[in-house]
């Protein structure tokens, strides 16, 4: 082996023993290297930024409720008995007085049978009072009784004559619950609830059970939305809204604030108010019952400046202008603009107009295109409570 060869090998092995300490000094150099230029950078212009734009801003708040038909009506029964017939079911369309249900109806014409003949016998006995009445009158005017026998009869009379109606009153009950065993519906409009089947039993005697649920109109429904107290103030009645549901994810319906219920509620110790919101379902592809994710539209503005809420935390100027004046971070932006190639700090006023949840708007006549507001000097500690040292430029 010669020695070129030899030497070959020799730095080979030299490099393998050594592969893991070579391997950290590249990454460590390469380290050196990106701070280095990193800090170059950073002392072009020393400051972190962030660019003020252009574009549209809309003012929203964000809800979720359920659709729900605009009216919907419980049917229920006034009188007991056992079902015998139903004529309907879920989804059925129905109008005013269609037979919905009826109940088997013996125990109640017995009832009515009772009553009548309760009746009749009542008109027989105010008949009798009546002529008894009449003819001791009539023997009064020609002195034969006394005036205590005439008015004893007058007064058997007169309590006759109520008990008839009385009698033809529970009669008129005793007709009128028959009549309640056919149940009908009230409104036009959709089944969307049957709460009993056939020959179960009907127990009205405490409180009027439900058997059908009603919607009304369909076509028409409504969203029932809870808004906390913090956003309240920012609703009004007529304002658009937009919404989507899971059924349709990728389609946006719309609708408009209706009304803005004073009632308050508390869920999870927040106050929130109930938030009509109406909605317009021509075409029945919303069902009730559905989840709806409403965006509320409170204000919204076109082609103008604007920049993310997280730029307007300056607190001063304090190294970033030599002397500021009257100028605070509260009237003023420090502006890094490019004037003839060079980087120069400018404070401009201006006024913040439309806010949302992370964009602000920004009313000024000195705004200029490519301009961009100071935020920081990098390396320079924030004067708040949380510390924060900026890394480089990006």
């Amino acid at each position: 082996m010669n020695k070129d060869a030899q030497t070959k090998k020799g730095l080979w092995s030299w490099v393998k023993r050594r592969k893991w300490w070579l391997i950290l000094f590249v990454i460590v150099a390469g380290g050196i290297v990106y701070f280095m230029s990193g800090n170059d950078s950073a002392q072009n212009t020393g400051f972190a930024t962030a660019t003020i734009t252009r574009g549209d801003l809309r003012q929203v708040v964000t809800a979720t409720g359920e659709i729900q038909p605009l009216n919907t009506i419980n049917v229920g029964s006034q009188v007991s008995g056992t079902i015998e017939e139903i004529f309907v079911d879920y989804n059925s369309q129905v109008k005013k007085g269609d037979v919905l249900l009826k109940i088997e109806p013996s125990v109640l014409q017995a009832s009515v049978d009772e009553a009548y003949a309760s009746l009749v016998s009542a008109e027989s006995q105010r008949n009798y009072a009546k002529s008894e009445y009449e003819r001791n009158k009539i023997l009064f005017d020609d002195g034969f009784i006394a005036r205590a026998e005439l008015e004893q009869s007058q007064t058997t009379y007169e309590q006759a004559e109520q008990t008839v109606n009385r009698m033809k009153s529970q009669y008129d009950r005793a007709v009128t619950n028959l009549g309640y065993a056919t149940i009908t519906s009230p409104v036009d409009g959709t089944v969307i609830s049957r709460q009993v089947d056939v020959g179960q039993t009907v127990a009205a005697s405490f409180q009027t059970p439900d058997l059908f649920a009603i919607a009304e109109d369909l076509s028409k429904m409504q969203i029932e939305t809870a808004v906390s107290e913090a956003d309240i103030g920012m609703i009004t009645e007529g304002q658009k809204v937009t919404f989507t549901v899971d059924a349709y994810p990728t389609q946006t319906f719309e609708g408009e604030v209706r009304q803005i219920r004073l009632s308050p509620t508390i869920t999870s110790n927040v106050v929130v108010y109930t938030v009509v919101i109406d909605v317009d379902n021509s075409d029945l592809r919303l069902k009730p019952g559905m989840t709806a994710f409403v965006t509320i539209l409170i204000s919204e503005k076109d082609d103008i400046w604007k920049v993310q809420n997280s730029a307007l935390i300056l607190r001063s100027f304090d190294g970033i202008v030599e002397d500021a004046g009257e100028a605070t971070p509260k009237t003023h932006l420090a502006i890094l603009r490019d004037v003839n190639g060079v980087q120069t700090v400018v404070l401009v006023p201006y006024e913040k107009g439309l806010v949302t949840a992370t964009e602000t708007e920004i009313i000024s006549d000195d705004i200029q295109e490519g301009d961009r507001v100071i935020i920081g000097r990098y390396g320079q500690t924030s004067s708040s409570s949380s510390s924060v040292r900026m890394g480089p430029p990006r």
